[in-house]
């Protein structure tokens, strides 16, 4: 009897230390255990990560796995769209999580043959990245500091709902690069964060994510605000190529905004205070009607 009661035992811990997660494309992961050994195929994937507590289960990372400064310590493992299958495979990780439309399908299928987990990250939505901090938690074990992230940026959201959400419409232009000229499109996270703040993306109706646009596009969207990101921490020159345009609205009334790329167009907990500097400079645009 003592030994029925123990492989019962052994049974309920086995059952309970089994991880099961379904990633943003739909599909089931399974682990037999909390992962230990993590390798991150995209640097939001990596700072999220160690938001959820799991920097410590992380093996390897890509290239600009820059935040926090904990991340560049990582071995390197290519970049999100070359992966380097050899060196992820040399550092025997029990999970990949993977960035659905920035890793290349094939290398994905690759390291499931090699017997990798590979969980699949997609956040369209600003509220998504909550969700993805409490799946992280599940998959390393560390739902306890995850789940308390994830409730730190949702109070945050709804702060700046509260505050945003009922502000008269800005139609906004929002500027990824120069050359080619690129936007947003409306199932992009930054879309839904012109919408926290009660902002109207003007290219809201192209299906790509981030899709090239024209100058005159641009022109005949008239847009009240543009909002540049750029590549780096200081504000892109070429947003002041628009000062060329003076009949447009967004010139005319001195409209032209920048948000640090890192904390805007990076599916993380800091996008929430990316969201915040951009309904900032929305307000600023209402301010000046």
């Amino acid at each position: 009897m003592k030994r029925w009661f123990c492989l019962v035992a052994l049974a309920v811990t086995a059952a309970r230390a089994e991880v099961v997660v379904r990633d943003d494309t739909g599909a089931t992961v399974r682990l037999a255990a909390p992962a230990r050994r993590i390798v991150s195929l995209a640097p939001h994937v990596t700072e999220t990560l160690f938001a959820a507590g799991a920097g410590a289960r992380l093996v390897g990372a890509v290239e600009y796995s820059d935040y926090p400064e904990a991340a560049q310590q990582l071995a390197r493992i290519g970049g999100y769209s070359r992966l380097d299958l050899e060196a992820i495979a040399a550092l025997k990780p029990d999970l990949a999580v993977g960035w659905a439309s920035g890793n290349s399908p094939a290398h994905i299928e690759k390291l499931r043959a090699l017997g990798i987990p590979v969980y699949l990250a997609q956040p369209e939505r600003i509220d998504d990245v909550a969700g993805s901090l409490e799946r992280y938690g599940e998959l390393a074990g560390t739902q306890t500091q995850a789940g308390a992230a994830a409730d730190r940026f949702r109070h945050r959201l709804r702060e700046l709902r509260t505050r945003y959400g009922a502000r008269p419409k800005v139609r906004t232009f929002y500027q990824i690069w120069r050359q080619p000229l690129m936007t947003v499109g409306g199932g992009q996270v930054i879309s839904d964060a012109i919408r926290l703040c009660s902002g109207e993306n003007v290219f809201a109706d192209l299906k790509p994510l981030a899709p090239k646009v024209t100058v005159e596009a641009v022109l005949a969207a008239d847009p009240e605000a543009i909002v540049a990101s750029g590549m780096g921490e200081s504000r892109p020159e070429w947003l002041d190529d628009w000062r060329h345009w003076k009949t447009m609205t967004a010139v005319k009334r001195d409209n032209l905004f920048f948000v640090q790329p890192d904390l805007i167009q990076r599916h993380t907990p800091r996008l929430v205070e990316g969201a915040a500097r951009l309904c900032a400079h929305l307000e600023t645009a209402r301010s000046r009607r």
